[in-house]
């Protein structure tokens, strides 16, 4: 770049908007469009990183709240799982039917 520099030193004439306008040196000029495409540059990277951190936000506390909702229903199931067990232990239960031909037979006795 300053080997650059010092071959380019003729004036050169810059118009940014209509009535302004500059001369400079060729080289100093290439340096601030250079300057300035590195700043944008920067800026473009550090807003593409604030979006990111957002959108990774947003997914972390969706990946929370479902996570919170998996153990709720694990719990459930266990809960479930205890009950149907407690179920399995206790005496079966005779049905309707079965209690209303039990009375009929040992009435017919």
């Amino acid at each position: 770049m300053v080997i650059f520099s010092l071959q380019n030193t003729q004036l050169t004439t810059i118009k940014l908007i209509q009535g302004i306008e500059f001369e400079a040196p060729l080289s100093v000029e290439l340096v601030i469009a250079t300057g300035l495409g590195a700043i944008l540059a920067w800026v473009f990277n550090l807003w593409s990183r604030v979006q990111r951190t957002i959108t990774t936000f947003g997914e972390m506390r969706e990946i929370r709240s479902r996570n919170k909702r998996i153990k709720e229903l694990e719990k459930d199931m266990e809960r479930y799982q205890e009950e149907l067990i407690q179920r399995a232990s206790l005496p079966a239960a005779e049905t309707v039917s079965e209690t209303g031909k039990s009375a009929e037979a040992e009435a017919s006795k």
